[in-house]
């Protein structure tokens, strides 16, 4: 695939007010989260809640894509429809989620390096002959007592470098993932200068491993205290010391960058991308990338009758759809 043709799939990631829904979670997560709201982890049930996030009416006016799992991305609705046409056939650009997830760094205790990178051209090759045209690797990074270290930073934007340059042989959008955890008791100005060295780490090794901007995305974590700090941050606040510290990283040239949501509340994810959006215009569109903050309200009700309750939680679906929409153009009014 040509640049040309990576870097229109990108663009399209982030067509104004519209954004990525995360589904990507590895079966031991999503274990965690049916558990929580007492659903058992089979299978099927997998399959039914992914389509009953896919299959959301209206889907497509606020979401331009979707990260998937491996098993998702072989499923098919209760009708037979494979997944990805389903979505191609609704304009929403399948996705996959190809890292192995992190492991410990040897030789430097409490941080990870994510793994997947052993065959990952030939999983690339079957992903995009599945209908993929877009990737996912994140890498993780800690904050702590003298962590991060530079060998852990360089050693997660090495391997995020090689995967998005493997993505673009195969003729999918690389998405980035570093993302700096909120775990832990530092306070803002720490969380800044960890992303700030981490974003100049990756796009140096993106430069190095010869990969075009053009056709990638970056999936950034927003620039936040940690969740054990005392002084919490104002959403203004947060949304400046993002803005300030992708303007002194991010090329211009990229064609969007896409948040996560973290561990943050529904509410401080959306209001967070609506301040940023409001602060404009950006040398980029800032759009999301969420996982968490768009579907636990609706897996939670969903979870109370997995059939009867498949319309109301969609509704849930579409409404965090629409309010991330809008925010992804700073027209968000803080209604639910």
């Amino acid at each position: 695939m040509s640049i040309e043709q990576l870097a229109e799939t990108a663009q399209a990631m982030v067509a104004a007010g519209k954004g990525i829904i995360a589904i990507d979670e590895s079966n031991n997560t999503i274990a965690k989260r049916f558990e929580a709201v007492g659903i058992p982890n089979s299978e099927e049930n997998r399959r039914a809640y992914r389509e009953m996030l896919l299959t959301t009416p209206g889907l497509n006016e606020h979401i331009s894509g979707a990260i998937l799992y491996d098993e998702t991305i072989r499923q098919s609705t209760r009708a037979g429809v494979p997944f990805t046409k389903l979505m191609r056939d609704n304009g929403i650009i399948p996705g996959i989620k190809v890292d192995k997830g992190p492991q410990p760094l040897a030789g430097f205790p409490g941080e990870v390096v994510t793994e997947g990178l052993d065959g990952l051209r030939d999983r690339l090759k079957e992903y995009y002959g599945l209908g993929a045209r877009f990737a996912k690797w994140r890498a993780v990074i800690h904050i702590g007592e003298d962590i991060p270290s530079g060998s852990c930073i360089e050693a997660n934007s090495h391997a995020l470098a090689r995967y998005a340059a493997l993505c673009q042989e195969q003729g999918l959008v690389p998405m980035v993932e570093p993302e700096v955890l909120m775990d832990g008791s530092h306070d803002i100005e720490t969380c800044y200068e960890v992303t700030e060295v981490v974003l100049r780490s990756l796009f140096d090794a993106l430069y190095q491993q010869s990969v075009m901007l053009e056709g990638t995305i970056l999936k950034a974590s927003m620039v936040v205290p940690g969740k054990d700090c005392e002084e919490q941050a104002s959403i203004d606040e947060v949304a400046e010391s993002t803005l300030m510290c992708l303007k002194t990283t991010v090329p211009a040239i990229l064609p969007g960058i896409v948040f996560l949501s973290g561990g943050q509340s529904d509410a401080d994810a959306t209001a967070h991308l609506d301040a940023m959006n409001r602060m404009g215009p950006q040398p980029w569109p800032l759009s999301f990338s969420y996982g968490r903050a768009m579907q636990s309200a609706a897996l939670k009700l969903w979870a109370q009758d997995l059939v009867g309750n498949v319309a109301r939680a969609q509704q849930i679906v579409h409404a965090r759809a629409r309010d991330n929409g809008l925010a992804a153009l700073g027209q968000w009014t803080g209604g639910a």
